[in-house]
């Protein structure tokens, strides 16, 4: 057993792993909002789920925006600061949300976190990339979406024992939270050296990205699944297992936090499964996984009573999770090693955005589908799952060899690449 959780040790630079730590804190208040959002919204200010599930459509949009902006500053004057500069407007947006109290309020609200958001992640991937070696980004990833997950999976168990939607008042002790642990994650990022920028930064272009076809179809394929399976969990299965499966707040916390505490415990280990294996594969079958959920979901809210129903979701999201790892060893290690060294910070941003895409049209389409056909949603997603792991398989033989199979990581430590002052 010793061995075998030393093997699982990814040997990282220390820059990693104090990112990862800023990560952790900042996925924590993420735990604690995103599994009520959609009930804050519907239940405590009576927004109709249609309308909240535009509002979270409205963030995506928003965010699409502020990717490309983020992904093209991340190359011209580094990750760092961006990531900086969006974990503040994050701040300010979620100091916001007590005061919603009409759909435009939200939107208005939810339009500001887009632009923070969206520029947080591609900033978050450049910065992990410049921190890493090549060999060493599945594994670096992986972890990354680990830290993540336990903060996730700490933040749905403490929200679930807080909110009540008798109690608006919760809700501003949930947003309070997560305006905390941004502050917390700049307050980490200042321990971390700034990677040094590529000195054909100023050349990029967002056309030389777009020219790359085979990233092209990745990214929108990825934007598919992110439509119909990350999206609608994280938004919409909180409040269908509340107001159509019958769960109570705080089994809806603990069905959140499940699916994070099973990538905590199996990331790294599907990282390591995963090494000198094909990677269309392993999202092929990350997307079987998906649409087994799907179906899972749907029967909770058909056949079973609210007991019941509890524990079908409970094993769905875990099966989910693994499809989960799939992801966190695949796509954003294959996005950086397919870009050129001076067009990382877009391809990132264009990673990012294929999850916009799939946050725009996810709650979108599927909010209105919870309002007036919320069995129907399930099926629908599981079949768009089914066929993105097709797709998959089919894009295989256009990836270029060399980036066909998830690397091995060498086994000893490398030391930190130069910084820049």
């Amino acid at each position: 057993m010793r061995r075998y959780l030393r093997s699982l040790d990814p040997r990282l630079p220390r820059d990693v792993y104090v990112l990862e730590l800023g990560a952790l804190v900042n996925a924590f208040g993420n735990g604690v909002v995103l599994p009520f959002l959609l009930i804050y919204l519907h239940n405590v200010r009576g927004i109709s789920f249609g309308l909240a599930g535009s509002a979270a459509a409205v963030q995506s949009a928003a965010a699409l925006g502020s990717g490309f902006l983020g992904g093209t500053l991340s190359d011209r004057i580094g990750p760092k600061r961006v990531l900086l500069g969006s974990l503040a407007v994050m701040t300010v947006a979620f100091a916001l949300m007590p005061l919603i109290r009409t759909a435009g309020h939200a939107f208005a609200i939810y339009t500001l976190w887009g632009i923070g958001s969206g520029s947080f992640w591609p900033s978050q991937s450049a910065l992990l990339a410049g921190l890493t070696p090549a060999v060493k980004r599945a594994p670096a990833y992986g972890l990354q979406r680990l830290a993540m997950n336990v903060g996730v999976a700490l933040g749905g168990v403490v929200a679930g024992l807080i909110a009540s939607v008798g109690e608006p008042s919760t809700f501003t002790v949930l947003f309070a939270i997560n305006c905390v642990t941004f502050v917390g994650y700049m307050l980490v990022l200042t321990r971390v050296r700034s990677p040094e920028l590529h000195e054909g930064r100023l050349g990029g272009t967002w056309r030389a990205v777009l020219r790359d076809r085979v990233f092209t179809v990745y990214t929108l394929l990825n934007a598919a699944f992110m439509t119909a399976a990350i999206s609608l969990v994280v938004e919409l299965l909180p409040a269908f297992g509340k107001n159509v499966a019958g769960i109570s707040e705080k089994e809806v916390g603990i069905v959140f936090a499940l699916d994070a505490v099973g990538v905590a415990v199996l990331q790294l280990p599907v990282v390591k499964l995963s090494e000198g294996r094909s990677r269309m594969r392993g999202l092929a079958l990350m997307g079987a996984l998906w649409a087994t959920t799907a179906l899972a979901v749907w029967a909770a809210g058909s056949w079973t009573r609210a007991t019941a129903a509890f524990g079908i979701l409970a094993a769905a999201v875990v099966v989910f999770a693994i499809g989960e790892c799939l992801h966190g060893a695949i796509h954003a290690p294959l996005s950086v090693d397919l870009a050129p060294p001076q067009l990382v910070g877009r391809y990132t941003a264009a990673a990012s955005i294929s999850w916009q895409i799939g946050w725009i049209v996810g709650p979108a389409a599927g909010g209105f589908l919870l309002q007036h056909r919320p069995l129907l949603l399930w099926p629908i997603a599981a079949a768009i799952n089914l066929a993105c792991a097709a797709g998959a398989l089919a894009l295989e033989p256009r990836l270029p060899e060399a980036v066909r199979l998830t690397p091995r990581a060498e086994p000893a430590s490398v030391l930190p690449i130069a910084a820049s002052g």
